[in-house]
């Protein structure tokens, strides 16, 4: 099952895949915000269709006690909003510390300020929705990627 992972923001949309398997997510773009929310989403639905994904995961960025602050919370009003403009089941999950977390990476890497800032967003939606997919059943008769 190809899942995208949606990574809100004020300013840019990271956008995560994963591979057909729903194993493993890889970043795929950086929405720019318009200005304009159902342009936005438009262009997350268009995502969607072309990587012919199953489901969409939105992150929430809850609180450190796991509580819906404010910013959670318009987020997941607008998770809403998207859903009701498409067939595809739209979930959210707790993305706390995945910007940190991706950020953190890129700077192993040794990545510049600005060249971390154009793919961060895509980044930290990966890092959310792999830890999405981390948590989904596996079906048991599945084959191993390694299997010979």
């Amino acid at each position: 099952m190809r899942v995208i992972g949606i990574d809100l923001g004020s300013k840019r949309i990271g956008v995560a895949v994963s591979d057909s398997g729903g194993v493993l997510a890889s970043p795929y773009e950086v929405v720019l915000r318009t200005g304009d929310e159902q342009r936005d989403h438009r262009r997350l639905l268009a995502i969607a269709e072309e990587v012919e994904a199953e489901r969409i995961v939105v992150g929430l960025p809850l609180s450190l006690d796991g509580s819906m602050g404010p910013t959670a919370t318009a987020y997941a009003a607008e998770a809403e909003r998207l859903g009701a403009t498409t067939a595809l089941p739209i979930e959210t999950y707790d993305e706390r510390f995945t910007t940190v977390t991706a950020d953190r990476s890129l700077m192993d890497r040794k990545m510049k300020a600005d060249a971390r800032r154009r793919i961060i967003d895509k980044v930290a939606a990966a890092v959310m929705l792999q830890a999405w997919l981390d948590g989904q059943p596996r079906d048991p008769d599945a084959q191993p990627l390694d299997a010979d």
